[in-house]
């Protein structure tokens, strides 16, 4: 890790976003990592439950410190994170697309989720906490998960845990100086080029039952704004409509 990214390393912890939660961190530190081989509390993005088998995945935390972030733009960071995971993973393979808001994808099966907490101030955004996780080398998956997939699942050989962990550190870092310079931008059309079924028609399901749209845009405030099939735009917030597939 490069110079003030620390790194943490945990067998096992109940959350490793708690446990940066409390930690207060030293001078200097730009990035706090925190790496556990077994969460025993792991979340998702709302009530989901992150899956995880002990030493077979990588999950972890980041913890950062941007720079003049106002409150209002906050989900950069969900952003930034979702396209670190996404810088990463296509060194190993192709394919890998990000579906709105936090999850990432290898076709249609989701590798990777983050889970994104941001304290404020009255000046903005305070700090700020991912929680990542990464399927690596878990080959078996549990029933109550919708759609896993592994990057052992996909290339059928195992891939060194630490060395995508370095990566997307390595990447996250990049875009948090991004944030700290403003260009925030610039990390909402790197998000948005990224996305799952960014292209095209595809069913959804809200509130009022199932329905076929497109991608129209992310707001500023995380929101998706899709297009139905007769031009109408309908605003959703998280958990407000889901993709069926």
């Amino acid at each position: 890790m490069a110079e003030l990214i620390k790194l943490i390393t945990v067998e096992e912890v109940d959350s490793t976003n708690d446990f940066l939660r409390h930690y207060s961190g030293e001078e200097g530190e730009r990035i706090t990592v925190v790496l556990a081989e077994y969460q025993t509390a792991g979340r998702g993005q709302g009530e989901n439950v992150w899956e995880s088998e002990m030493g077979k995945n990588v999950t972890f935390s980041i913890k950062c410190a941007p720079q003049g972030l106002p409150v209002a733009r906050q989900y950069v960071m969900l952003e930034a994170g979702a396209i670190a995971v996404r810088d990463a993973l296509e060194k190993y393979v192709g394919e890998i697309t990000i579906k709105w808001p936090n999850d990432v994808y290898y076709r249609d099966s989701k590798i990777s989720g983050t889970l994104s907490e941001c304290s404020v101030s009255s000046a903005g955004i305070r700090s700020c906490i991912l929680g990542i996780g990464i399927n690596v080398n878990q080959e078996v998956f549990s029933g109550y998960a919708p759609n896993p997939i592994s990057l052992l699942n996909i290339r059928g050989v195992e891939t060194n845990r630490m060395e995508v962990l370095r990566a997307v550190v390595e990447r996250f870092d990049a875009y948090l100086q991004m944030v700290n310079e403003g260009r925030y931008d610039e990390i909402d059309n790197l998000y948005k080029s990224a996305l799952y079924r960014r292209l095209g028609f595809f069913p959804f399901e809200d509130s009022c039952g199932k329905f076929v749209a497109e991608y129209h845009d992310i707001l500023t405030n995380g929101h998706i704004v899709l297009r139905r099939s007769d031009g109408t735009l309908s605003e959703y917030a998280f958990k407000e409509v889901k993709y069926l597939i």
